[in-house]
């Protein structure tokens, strides 16, 4: 067990509102203390597809904000091809058909090269149309529960390989957890997580009864019965832990009704997906000591690349109190293999650049190297971090080196033989290992 003890120790008290609505440029064009050549000529526009308001904003509002850092900095570094970056931002506002709607004028009137954008899978899914039919690129950053693997895309957050599964493996070993309540928000993510994670401890032996599965809507608040029900089914001598996949604002809520009903992490330990240190920025953190997150990226992790990123994000929002968190860590990577992308071809058509991103390689934060594969997912660490009472995380567990993304789960029979390859001469997201045949988008 390896332990991460650094002295990072930032909150967040809310969002810092930076260029809420259409197109702004970043400037000054100053890097490294001497001042780089402006970008000129047509400037390259890139899409900003996050919700700014309703459930997801606690979680979304940071990622904008990244972004526009992200794209400053590229500015004052010359920008990209000697052409100024223009972010053009949208707010979908939580509303997932309007997700689609955004995507579809960022793409088609807008004309931006790439967008940065979606957190809950339920967005992603209402956009995946768009992008496919406009044959858009879209970054998305955020864990999720694979079983998809779109040319379109370039999944730079943990597959259910990359989280899920150690996490569930990590409560079995060192917590010697033998009941399970699966609890998330009623959408997509949660339920195809939680039917991997119950094909999963099928696996290990783990019976039906022991299993208690539970779905609650998007911004539940009215968690004293649920949490009722997990400290009964806890009850039963056999150790038990809570696998959350609860999204948004309802965390907050569900952490404090635990803290009501005194579940202390020694009695029943949550392990969540979703949760990190934005989130908890915003809790009362001293009941939730030694609760559990799954992420590839904490902000406490000590590395130069790391502090130099926090440096940064706190001197660009002017606020030292500002946290970071793993999908701002997604979308760093995203970006600036996006950026390598467009200067080794000299180009921002979208074709080429899908085509070219196919293994590139760019330092994460955290000490490694992330790849991007062949199935536009990428390779990442594991890190599992206990909750402390000043919002950070301790590191109590890491993988010994990263892990390539499964787009496709080997634990579900529909899938267990598929894979995703967009290189050539596959070029096929469903392929069938047995069969050889491509079942689903294929590209010639």
């Amino acid at each position: 067990m390896t332990r991460d003890s650094s002295g990072l120790t930032r909150r967040a008290f809310g969002h810092l509102g930076l260029a809420a609505g259409s197109t702004a440029l970043m400037a000054p064009m100053i890097s490294g203390g001497r001042a780089a050549a402006a970008p000129s000529g047509e400037p390259i526009k890139v899409g900003i597809l996050h919700s700014l308001s309703g459930t997801m904003a606690i979680s979304e509002t940071t990622l904008k904000d990244v972004m526009l850092m992200l794209i400053a900095e590229q500015n004052a570094k010359g920008g990209l091809l000697g052409r100024p970056l223009v972010p053009v931002v949208v707010d979908p506002a939580s509303n997932w058909p309007l997700f689609a709607e955004k995507a579809r004028q960022l793409l088609s009137v807008d004309k931006v090269s790439a967008v940065f954008g979606c957190w809950t899978s339920v967005s992603r899914k209402s956009v995946l149309p768009v992008f496919e039919e406009l044959n858009g690129i879209l970054f998305y950053p955020v864990q999720y529960e694979g079983q998809e693997c779109s040319r379109n895309v370039f999944y730079t957050g943990a597959a259910p390989n990359q989280q899920a599964i150690p996490a569930v493996d990590y409560l079995m070993s060192e917590e010697k957890v033998q009941r399970w309540v699966l609890a998330g928000t009623d959408y997509v993510y949660p339920r195809t997580t939680n039917q991997i994670l119950q094909a999963y401890l099928a696996t290990k032996g783990v019976a039906p009864a022991d299993i208690m599965v539970n779905y609650t809507p998007f911004g539940q608040s009215d968690w004293q019965n649920i949490v009722a029900s997990i400290k009964n089914f806890g009850s039963s001598g056999k150790k038990t832990a809570v696998v959350s996949t609860i999204n948004g604002d309802a965390n907050v809520p569900f952490y404090k009704e635990l803290g009501n009903q005194g579940i202390k992490a020694t009695d029943i330990p949550v392990v969540a997906f979703s949760v990190g240190e934005e989130e908890l920025a915003g809790m009362d953190t001293h009941p939730l000591v030694g609760q559990l997150a799954a992420w590839n990226y904490f902000e406490s992790i000590d590395t130069p690349a790391n502090k130099a990123f926090i440096e940064s994000w706190h001197k660009f929002t002017g606020n030292s109190k500002r946290t970071t968190n793993d999908p701002m860590e997604a979308h760093y990577i995203g970006f600036n293999m996006w950026v390598q992308a467009v200067e080794k071809t000299k180009s921002v058509d979208h074709d080429t650049i899908i085509d070219a991103m196919i293994g590139i390689r760019q330092p994460n934060l955290t000490g490694s190297i992330a790849t991007l594969l062949p199935n536009h997912h990428l390779t990442k660490p594991v890190f599992i971090g206990e909750i402390q009472d000043d919002g950070q995380f301790n590191v109590v567990w890491n993988s010994p080196a990263p892990i390539p993304a499964q787009a496709w789960s080997p634990y579900v029979a529909e899938t267990r033989n598929l894979i995703g390859d967009w290189s050539k001469p596959i070029s096929c997201g469903n392929f069938n290992t047995v069969t050889k045949s491509c079942v689903g988008q294929r590209h010639a």
